[in-house]
């Protein structure tokens, strides 16, 4: 009887862990105010898209979630991102988007941010998903 109960507890943690709602993901998100294509994600995060309309785009980085968000959205390692930033940073005088260290910071940050734009990895509230991975 223990071998049957272990194995049906086993069997539904597996299924909710793959069902929408119970495993967290990754969420990018922005400013509910802002129209924010999916596919401009990955050039909003190399500094490459810098405006929405006439809002300028903010985005940051999340501590917490960063190698999931740079592996999953960006295709790159961090130390491949530091360096794209540090020669953007010298060569067109953009910084890199700051960090912020949990998901609350950066729900809270584009809530109140126009032009806010970020990743976290709990499903948010208040503000506008872009995309879920």
């Amino acid at each position: 009887m223990n071998k049957l109960l272990v194995k049906w507890v086993a069997a539904v943690f597996f299924l909710c862990g793959s069902m929408p709602g119970f495993a967290d993901g990754l969420y990018v998100v922005c400013n509910p105010g802002l129209t924010l294509d999916p596919g401009a994600i990955k050039a909003v995060f190399l500094g490459e898209t810098q405006f929405s309309g006439s809002v300028k785009l903010e985005p940051t980085d999340n501590t917490a979630a960063q190698a999931a968000f740079l592996s999953k959205v960006m295709g790159m390692e961090k130390e491949k991102y530091d360096a794209v930033w540090v020669k953007k940073s010298f060569r067109d005088g953009v910084s890199q988007p700051p960090a912020r260290s949990v998901d609350a910071e950066i729900i809270d940050f584009v809530k109140k941010t126009p032009g806010g734009v970020g990743y976290v990895t709990t499903a948010p509230a208040g503000v506008k998903v872009v995309q879920q991975y």
